[in-house]
């Protein structure tokens, strides 16, 4: 079984020319063409902290479903963290995860069954503090180990970690957890940070992984999607 999963910071949909655009968005999000994505800052921050991008436009007019998490009715998801899923895989179980934070972040989770097989998905925005990230980042993967029944799990978000391979990213212990390295997200119009990261259990194979360039992509957001392309043995 292969999937495309990606991982998209979309800054409230504004992008660099400053107009809120949540159609361009979308635009991006086709071309990528995923079958489960992670978003972040993808509600206002005050107010009702409404979805930037209709719930009701993404029902109608995409092939995904916006993941319900049980938060404020016009949000899309939780901190700004949502989880679309493309239609035909079904949505088994939703959870928000509490972070340790002095930040508006968080993390959810999400569990599917895509073509028979159970699988679990966790889109997170990490802290901008390097102890945070690493708090946030053990309390993530605590919650996953207290999940009752085990699955291959997919982490992805924008962690906020300069580092290539050393800060929060050294809990990622192996064997249990690869980090896949897409390539440079951030700033958007010309990339110098490796922010947006896909972490993946030692049961997916990992086929191929990309920062999603585009005309498009380079002007609607600050980061670019990531995007990493996994395979299950069927075994």
């Amino acid at each position: 079984m292969q999937l495309t999963f990606a991982s998209y910071n979309i800054h409230k949909a504004v992008g660099l020319d400053r107009r809120r655009d949540p159609d361009r968005i979308l635009a991006v999000l086709r071309e990528i063409d995923a079958d489960v994505i992670a978003l972040q800052e993808a509600d206002l921050r005050f107010g009702t902290r409404a979805s930037v991008i209709p719930r009701q436009v993404i029902a109608d007019y995409t092939p995904w479903q916006a993941v319900p998490l049980g938060g404020r009715p016009d949000s899309l998801g939780w901190h700004g963290n949502a989880v679309l899923v493309r239609r035909g895989i079904e949505v088994r179980e939703a959870a928000v995860v509490a972070l340790p934070t002095l930040e508006p972040r968080g993390a959810v989770r999400v569990d599917l069954v895509a073509r028979g097989r159970p699988l679990r998905v966790v889109g997170m925005h990490l802290d901008l503090s390097g102890l945070r990230r690493r708090q946030q980042v053990r309390t993530v993967l605590a919650h996953l180990a207290a999940c009752t029944a085990p699955a291959p799990a997919v982490l992805m978000g924008d962690l906020n970690e300069w580092a290539r391979h050393g800060g929060c990213l050294a809990e990622f212990a192996a064997p249990d957890w690869r980090v896949l390295a897409p390539g440079r997200s951030f700033p958007s119009r010309r990339p110098l940070a490796m922010l947006d990261r896909i972490v993946v259990s030692a049961e997916w194979r990992s086929d191929a992984v990309a920062v999603h360039h585009s005309a498009l992509a380079a002007r609607a957001s600050d980061h670019l999607p990531v995007l990493a392309r996994l395979a299950l043995p069927e075994n």
